[in-house]
């Protein structure tokens, strides 16, 4: 009886380290399953994206709203004549009557560029002998011998409005170039309009009919200007 109980609990110890062998070998498979299990998944990770930066895009400049800008007007003045030529290139597109300087105080033949209109422009007396008695006049004033408007070229000899409308056709002025008010009005406005600085309705309302305020316009392309 005693030997069947040792016997039966020598099989019993047997089969436990048996099981309990057989439990390690299962852990250490399993662990090493896993982690073959990991290794492709670690290798089949997608590699990191590699990006280019692209220069920026070199702006576009808005041409929309930039103002339409001639280059080829200019003014030609024939003494001899008493003539003004307005040309747009080679063509003549208006021509104005003109008064010029007397013959005690010519004007001047040359070429310059014409820079800035001057509405109801005011009278500064000149640096000369002719003017040491005379007294400025305000814009808009009746005896102001400028008149409605001035284009500026080679101070103190402007064209420029007038105060005696029965003088154009004549030679008889100090030297500047003479037109009737409505004449210069609408040759400034052309010039501006052509050069860039053109202005809407009301702006040329106002200085219509604000004659005491002077309006001061620079054109951005000078006008070429020839007296001959």
């Amino acid at each position: 009886m005693r030997l069947v109980s040792y016997k039966t609990f020598k099989m019993v110890a047997v089969v436990i380290a048996m099981f309990v062998a057989g439990c390690t070998v299962s852990d250490a498979g399993d662990s090493a399953n896993a982690d073959t299990a990991r290794a492709p998944a670690q290798s089949a990770a997608a590699p990191t994206p590699v990006t280019t930066s692209m220069p920026p895009a070199a702006p576009v400049p808005d041409t929309a709203k930039a103002p339409v800008v001639s280059s080829t007007t200019r003014v030609e003045v024939d003494l001899a004549a008493r003539k003004l030529y307005l040309y747009e290139g080679d063509t003549r597109v208006a021509t104005h009557a003109v008064a010029v300087g007397s013959s005690k105080w010519p004007t001047q033949t040359g070429e310059w560029t014409i820079k800035q209109v001057i509405f109801n422009p005011e009278w500064v007396p000149p640096d000369e002998s002719w003017a040491e008695e005379r007294d400025p006049k305000k814009s808009g004033a009746p005896n102001n011998p400028l008149g409605r408007a001035q284009l500026v070229y080679d101070l103190p000899r402007t064209i420029h409005g007038t105060n005696q409308p029965s003088s154009i056709g004549q030679a008889v002025s100090h030297g500047s170039i003479r037109m009737t008010n409505a004449e210069i009005v609408a040759l400034a406005k052309r010039i501006m309009e052509a050069n860039g600085a053109g202005k809407d309705d009301a702006w040329y309302a106002r200085a219509s009919s604000q004659r005491t305020e002077k309006f001061v316009v620079d054109l951005p392309t000078p006008v070429p200007i020839k007296v001959f």
